[in-house]
């Protein structure tokens, strides 16, 4: 083998794939991203303050010096471990931490750090960010091996991983999720007009400024307007704008929120609910990109990407005469459907975890009890994801000082929900029982990996096991 190439560290920092996990792991867990250098030496020595745990621990001193040890700890388990696999560890704060190494022709150059998760963060979380630890890790290796900062091949995989992972708001690791943001990752770049559909409380919203945030119109005004908050002549002179004189109250001229998103999104709330009259109007900026204001002759012309989100059957709209025709069409360029929180019931106990984290900020952590989580994935949630966020601050609140939060404490209308079914009796046969365990095991593990595409990650969250310990099990049953 010939000489490692000398690495620089500053350079991969700034590479957009670190950048963008460092943005979604500090946001979404307030952990800080680093890297052990190929002699152990954390890099940055220090934290942004104020952004994370980490930072907070190595604000003094001695912090920082014990925060170096760990790093070297850190690398020298992965070098003597001789994996690919992230290892979690605490930290002389009682802070865990997460490292992957980065490796390169079988080498071990250095480690992929996270650290500063609080006990709040749940065994799926930890194992969302160890696999996005491993896949970054193995990003920065293919692009040393094509000696930084000039690797083409690089920033290729970093603008598809700052697409992919920046979607920080959403939340859900259920088959129908990932269909959506791999459908995200293809119309995100667009300008094409966007349909979102789902009930209400999915997060439509959060799904339209995914879209602007990763869009060519980032840097301009994202913009939204419910359609069902104004009565017609109200929502007319909002959405275009009025100039003086053109009805009494019209004092002065008006700018009208599609003249403030000029060059940016309109996120058009609730379209089903638009008047015909106005459908008229959003029709003629679609096609010719013009609009004239309430009592005025002038057009205007603007340059406006939609997103239109409703909950409502614009298909059977049209049909009843209710929607125009050329209307749908046009904003039906893309299609994008939320599923409801009642047809992803895996996505329950990952998103009552955020919102626990996210609620109970500033609080002794709390967890819910097995009892607890089952109601909550039993339960249909007519509301959802709003619905359920609702019902996980109520729990917080109520709760107290307990540490465990109870099923007792879940809202009345959960609670007289039919109680989960208890699974199945399995048929009995004779047998050595530790043969039988291990049958069962193994047949487990394969229709966890066969129903989630031989996803680690999600099998292991599916299964309740750590994701080390199932590439343990998986090598063990040859799977």
């Amino acid at each position: 083998m010939g000489e490692t190439p000398a690495i620089p560290w500053s350079e991969v920092l700034e590479l957009p794939v670190v950048k963008a996990a460092a943005r979604v792991v500090e946001r979404r867990w307030g952990m800080a991203i680093g890297f052990a250098d190929a002699s152990g030496a954390l890099r940055p020595p220090r934290p942004r303050p104020g952004r994370s745990a980490c930072a907070d621990v190595q604000a003094r001193e001695v912090g920082e010096r014990a925060c170096q040890e760990h790093a070297r700890c850190a690398l020298a388990e992965l070098r003597g471990s001789g994996g690919t696999a992230a290892r979690r560890t605490r930290c002389h704060a009682s802070l865990r931490e997460l490292a992957a190494p980065i490796a390169l022709h079988g080498e071990v150059l250095g480690a992929l750090l996270a650290g500063g998760a609080a006990d709040a963060v749940s065994e799926a979380e930890l194992g969302a960010i160890e696999a996005l630890l491993e896949e970054v890790a193995g990003q920065v290796a293919a692009a040393l091996g094509d000696r930084l900062p000039a690797s083409r091949r690089a920033t290729d995989l970093a603008d598809a991983y700052v697409t992919r992972y920046s979607y920080d708001s959403i939340i859900g690791r259920s088959p129908a999720m990932q269909q959506l943001y791999a459908l995200l990752d293809r119309v995100s770049h667009a300008d094409s007009t966007v349909l979102i559909q789902g009930e209400n409380g999915t997060g439509k919203e959060l799904v339209a400024r995914a879209v602007h945030y990763n869009s060519g119109r980032k840097h301009r005004r994202f913009v939204v307007q419910n359609c069902s908050a104004f009565n017609d002549n109200l929502l007319d002179s909002e959405l275009f704008g009025h100039v003086r004189g053109a009805f009494t109250g019209a004092i002065s001229d008006k700018q009208g929120l599609f003249e403030v998103a000029d060059q940016g999104t309109f996120f058009l709330d609730e379209i089903g609910d638009m008047s015909p009259a106005l459908q008229v109007k959003v029709l003629r900026v679609l096609q010719e990109g013009t609009f004239t204001r309430v009592g005025d002759t002038e057009p205007r012309k603007v340059d406006v990407r939609i997103i239109a989100a409703t909950n409502r059957d614009l298909r059977g709209m049209v049909a009843r005469g209710e929607f125009r025709e050329d209307l749908y069409y046009r904003i039906h360029v893309i299609n994008m459907v939320i599923p409801p929180l009642r047809e992803r019931p895996g996505d329950v106990d990952l998103l009552a975890d955020h919102f626990l984290a996210v609620h109970g900020r500033g609080r002794r952590p709390k967890r819910l009890s097995e009892a607890c989580r089952a109601r909550l994935r039993a339960y249909p949630w007519p509301g959802n994801v709003r619905e359920l966020e609702n019902e996980i601050e109520r729990l917080l609140v109520l709760s107290g000082d307990d540490r465990v939060i109870e099923e007792r404490l879940l809202s009345p209308r959960i609670l007289s929900d039919p109680a989960p079914p208890r699974e199945p009796e399995p048929d009995v046969e004779p047998g050595k029982l530790p043969d039988a365990v291990r049958a069962l095991e193994r047949k487990m593990i394969a229709a966890a990996l066969a129903r989630h595409d031989r996803n680690k990650t999600r099998a292991a969250d599916d299964l309740g096991i750590s994701r080390r310990n199932l590439i343990r099990l998986v090598q063990k049953y040859k799977l």
